[in-house]
C-alpha cells in the first residue's frame, strides 16, 4: 500500500508537477488560519511532462531542484499527485469490525477482482468512508489504484530534486480539497450549490462537478493555455520560453488582444460550454449554480467575465489565499496572480494538516 490517502504529521510540501512547470507550495496553521510560508513556480524543459507523464525524470528533477532552492522551504517532505485519468476508484463495502490492517489483506487478497492490471503494476490504497447507507455492520471503503511506473517516475524524479514524497494523491481530491478554501467566497449556504471547477492547464482542461460537499463528475479533455503561447510563438517568432513570459508580462505587439488573445478566449468559452454540456447530458442535472475558474489560462484578463456574460451563470477566478497570513518572503502580488494555478498544489499541501 503506497499512501494515496495517509494522513501524515509533518509539514509537507504541496507539489504539482503540471505539463510546463512544477508549483510549490508550503504552509503552517494556526488555529483555523493557515499561512503561506514559502511558494513558487518553476518552468519545466518542453516535453518534460507529456499529458500528465513525466518523460524526462532528470529535468523534472532539476526544476524541483532549483525550485526548493529559491523558495526557500523549510520542509524536504512533500504530497505529489497522479491525474484522475491515471487512477483507477472504486466504492467497495466491508464489514465494519474490520481493523486497518484486516482491511488491506483482504483487499490485497481480493483486489484482482476490481483492479483491470496485474497487481504487481499497480499502486493501490484505500480510505474508509463512513457507515454504508441502510446498513449497520458494513463501511463504504474507496479502493484507488494507479500504476506503479506512475508513482516511481515522481519518486525518482523527486529524490533527483532532494525531496522526498509522503503522499501520493489524486490531483482530482487535491483540487476538491483547496475549493474548501474558495467555498465560501460563493456567498450564503455554499455547501448546497452545485458548483463547476473548471481547471485550466497549460495541455490539459478538467471539469469537476460538487454538489452536496461530493464531487459527482469529472472529465478531462486535451485543451489548454499552450495552444495560446504556441499561436504567440508563430505570430511573433518568438522562442516558447519568449512566447510564454510575453503572455506573463505583457509587450505584444498592439493587433495581439483582437488577434490573438480574443479568438483563444472564444475558443476557452467553445470548451468550457462543451464539458458542461457533457455534464448535464449525462446526469440529471441541466444548471450549475457556480463556475470557478481555475489553472493558469483563468487568469487572462476579462476571461471570468465572457464565461458569465455568455452563459449567464455566476464565474469568479479561484483563490485559496483570499484569507490567508503570508510570511515576510513571500510576493503578494505574485501569489495573488498565480492563485488559480496553485489549486492543485495548495490542496497537497493542505494534506500536512488532517
Amino acid at each position: 500500500m503506497f499512501g494515496l490517502f495517509s494522513n501524515k504529521s509533518n509539514i509537507l510540501l504541496g507539489l504539482d508537477i503540471s505539463s510546463t512547470s512544477v508549483k510549490l507550495l508550503e504552509l503552517s496553521k494556526s488555529g483555523a488560519r493557515y499561512r503561506v510560508e514559502s511558494y513558487g513556480v518553476e518552468p519545466l524543459p518542453p516535453n518534460a511532462v507529456v499529458e500528465k507523464n513525466i518523460s524526462d525524470v532528470e529535468g523534472v528533477g532539476d526544476a524541483v531542484k532549483r525550485l526548493i532552492a529559491r523558495a526557500k522551504a523549510s520542509s524536504r517532505l512533500c504530497a505529489v499527485a497522479v491525474a484522475g485519468s491515471a487512477v483507477i476508484t472504486k466504492t467497495i463495502e466491508m464489514d465494519a469490525s474490520l481493523s486497518d490492517d484486516e482491511m488491506e489483506n483482504q483487499i490485497t487478497v481480493e483486489a484482482d477482482q476490481y483492479i483491470p492490471y496485474p497487481l504487481d503494476e499497480v499502486a493501490i490504497d484505500f480510505e474508509v468512508m463512513g457507515l454504508a447507507e441502510d446498513s449497520g455492520d458494513q463501511v463504504e471503503v474507496l479502493l484507488a489504484a494507479c500504476r506503479r511506473e506512475n508513482v516511481e517516475l515522481r519518486e525518482a524524479a523527486l529524490d533527483l530534486g532532494g525531496i522526498k514524497p509522503k503522499v501520493v494523491d489524486i490531483e482530482a481530491h487535491a483540487m476538491k480539497r483547496a475549493f474548501e478554501l474558495v467555498q465560501p467566497q460563493l456567498g450564503a449556504n455554499p455547501e448546497d450549490l452545485v458548483v463547476a471547477i473548471i481547471d485550466i492547464g497549460a495541455t490539459m482542461t478538467t471539469l469537476s462537478v460538487l454538489a452536496d460537499d461530493k464531487s459527482i463528475y469529472t472529465r478531462e479533455q486535451l485543451f489548454g493555455g499552450k495552444q495560446l503561447t504556441e499561436e504567440i510563438q508563430r505570430r511573433y517568432g518568438l522562442s516558447i520560453e519568449e512566447a510564454g513570459l510575453a503572455k506573463k508580462r505583457g509587450g505584444l505587439p498592439d493587433d495581439y488582444d483582437q488577434e490573438v488573445l480574443q479568438p483563444f478566449k472564444e475558443a476557452v468559452l467553445q470548451q468550457v460550454t462543451r464539458s458542461l454540456q457533457f455534464f448535464f447530458s449525462s446526469s440529471q442535472y441541466d444548471d450549475v449554480d457556480y463556475i470557478v475558474l481555475a489553472g493558469g489560462t483563468a487568469s487572462i484578463e476579462g476571461m471570468a467575465e465572457m464565461i458569465e456574460n455568455k452563459l449567464g451563470t455566476p464565474t469568479i477566478i479561484a483563490n485559496p489565499f483570499l484569507d490567508m497570513a503570508l510570511a515576510g518572503k513571500v510576493d503578494s502580488t505574485a501569489l495573488a496572480n498565480d492563485a488559480p494555478a496553485m489549486m492543485i498544489a495548495c490542496g497537497l499541501a493542505m494534506r500536512s494538516f488532517e
